[in-house]
């Protein structure tokens, strides 16, 4: 099928919207990445985004909804504490995870007892689930386990003629996927860190756990290896070479760099020459996607802050990554 690249207006959102109702596919911008849209209450269209992904049917997706109040036909009891979230949070980048309604095809949740929603903070988005009529099921525009889509030309470029249609809305703001929180267990667990901070999490949930659960995830993006480039990339560390590994010269490596201009490289990413972690983390999956592209032999990643957004940044470098780094001269010694 040709993909149609549909303009984010009134006469692209309504084209868009009869797609997803007709059981079809859209992929379509929220302030964190491109998501791919299907109505989340259709089994068969939900399983179409699994097909067209190569997503294994054991991740559950996330569910996009327009208004908090369109929670009430997912989950089956809303309770205080998640109204609270919702006031506070909502529209943003924070995922609830419930007990789920029957409405909800097993499929979304990957066969669990719990769905995970959110209302993304994206005009576009919320037009679209508005005139959709329907709330959206919706992981990572991309093929699965492949850095994530923040600009409608990734969506293309890993998709093209394998969905129905692009909302075509430019990059995304956040660029770093949702935070998701499980409420269905007594205490509040962080289940993948994202878009909202867990320091803002921790001013309304002191006792917030951070302890990864045991048994199956209700969290997508959770996978000890995920977010993957095709071209290995290895997390920089300091110190001299042990006795195993092997030597690359720099200069066809790339450096991923959080704020300092390396040298001798092949070609560098600086995420943020000032910095600041929010425009790291909106730099961060395209500037991986360019070096990606970059007839690299590998990519040596600096290490972020592990605060605000950083946390998630160094999230997404542990599953993306295949060893480790250190520099030796104009070599880069790694260990895979």
């Amino acid at each position: 099928m040709k993909t149609l690249v549909l303009s984010p207006d009134e006469a692209g959102l309504a084209r868009a919207a009869e797609i997803i109702r007709r059981g079809g596919l859209v992929a379509f911008p929220t302030e964190t990445v491109y998501g791919l849209g299907a109505d989340a209450l259709s089994a068969q269209a939900v399983t179409r985004v699994f097909e067209v992904k190569g997503r294994p049917r054991f991740d559950p997706t996330i569910v996009h909804v327009a208004a908090p109040e369109e929670v009430r036909t997912l989950w089956k009891s809303i309770p205080p504490l998640a109204e609270m979230l919702m006031q506070r949070f909502w529209p943003g980048p924070l995922t609830l995870v419930l007990p789920k309604n029957r409405s909800v095809p097993d499929i979304v949740t990957a066969g669990l007892p719990t769905v995970a929603v959110r209302m993304p903070a994206h005009p576009v988005a919320l037009k679209l689930i508005q005139a959709a009529g329907r709330p959206l099921a919706a992981p990572s525009a991309n093929r699965f386990g492949r850095s994530s889509p923040t600009h409608h030309e990734h969506v293309l470029s890993d998709l093209d003629n394998q969905v129905e249609a692009v909302l075509a809305a430019g990059p995304t703001t956040v660029g770093i996927e949702s935070t998701v929180l499980s409420l269905a267990e007594p205490t509040p667990r962080l289940l993948r860190p994202g878009g909202t901070a867990l320091e803002a999490l921790r001013e309304l949930l002191p006792a917030l756990r951070v302890d990864a659960p045991t048994g199956p995830s209700s969290s997508p993006g959770t996978l000890p290896r995920h977010y993957l480039p095709r071209t290995p990339l290895f997390l920089l560390e300091s110190g001299p070479p042990e006795a195993s590994g092997e030597y690359l010269e720099r200069r066809r490596c790339g450096m991923l760099a959080f704020k300092e201009p390396w040298q001798a490289f092949g070609r560098v990413e600086r995420l943020s020459p000032a910095g600041d972690l929010r425009e790291a983390a909106a730099q961060f999956f395209a500037a991986l996607r360019r070096l990606d592209a970059a007839d690299l032999s590998a990519i040596v990643a600096e290490q972020v802050p592990e605060e605000g957004l950083g946390l998630a940044i160094a999230d997404r470098l542990r599953r993306a990554c295949s060893g480790r780094a250190r520099l030796v001269g104009e070599r880069v010694w790694i260990i895979r």
